[in-house]
């Protein structure tokens, strides 16, 4: 893409909208070169839309419970994105599974992100689940949808310890903050071409070389 052509992002949001916050501040500070052509709740009463407002984002509330069929639903979500020339779509807490129809009109044009180290803790309540099992590290993913549910191919990682102390909430908080930090990143890789396919890997191109020490959780101790 070229470098001075801001990536027109369409932005789905269900909820508060932390994530699309942080994609807005990345964009407002110059990091990330994009903007934010509309972004479309399903929920009348979502703080995602008072964000919007206070930063002068075209917004939209469609309701699927107006909709006879999850179909149709999706393809009037289409016609708002494809009316404001969105080429990328951004689910920042999109409560709703996308079906085949949205995800055709935008093949590997969605990003989601989710709250565990896929392929584990797919699904809701991720965070109680990681500590239920006792996993020692946790974190979130930014991938391309799929018609999956939190099974589409990896963009970018991010890795958190699960402490002793942990609840579902504190860890919740701990996730979030990484959620901030890599789903910009992840947009801003995009908008520069810089993501390779190989199968349903995805290769980020131009990174530096990651360190191959391990990390472990408790720390080691002489060994």
């Amino acid at each position: 893409m070229n470098a001075f052509k801001r990536l027109k992002l369409g932005v789905l949001a269900s909820g508060s909208g932390s994530n699309l916050q942080s994609i807005i501040d990345r964009i407002e500070a110059g990091a990330l070169n994009a903007e934010i052509s509309v972004t479309i709740s399903n929920k009348p009463d979502a703080y995602a839309l008072v964000r919007c407002e206070k930063h002068g984002i075209p917004a939209v509330v469609i309701r699927h419970q107006d909709f006879r069929t999850r179909e149709d639903f999706d393809r009037r979500m289409i016609g708002v994105l494809q009316a404001h020339a969105v080429e990328l779509v951004v689910m920042a807490g999109f409560m709703r599974v996308l079906t085949p129809v949205f995800l055709k009109a935008f093949p590997m044009r969605i990003m989601n992100i989710h709250p565990a180290l896929l392929p584990a803790f797919p699904g809701t309540h991720v965070q109680q689940q990681a500590i239920d099992y006792g996993v020692k590290f946790s974190g979130c993913t930014v991938h391309f949808a799929d018609e999956g549910v939190d099974t589409g191919p990896v963009i970018i990682q991010a890795v958190v310890p699960v402490l002793p102390q942990d609840t579902a909430d504190t860890l919740a908080a701990r996730i979030l903050r990484e959620e901030h930090r890599i789903y910009p990143q992840a947009i801003q890789f995009y908008a520069e071409g810089r993501l390779l396919f190989s199968g349903r890997r995805v290769i980020v191109q131009d990174c530096p070389a990651m360190p191959e020490q391990a990390v472990h959780n408790p720390p080691l101790s002489g060994f």
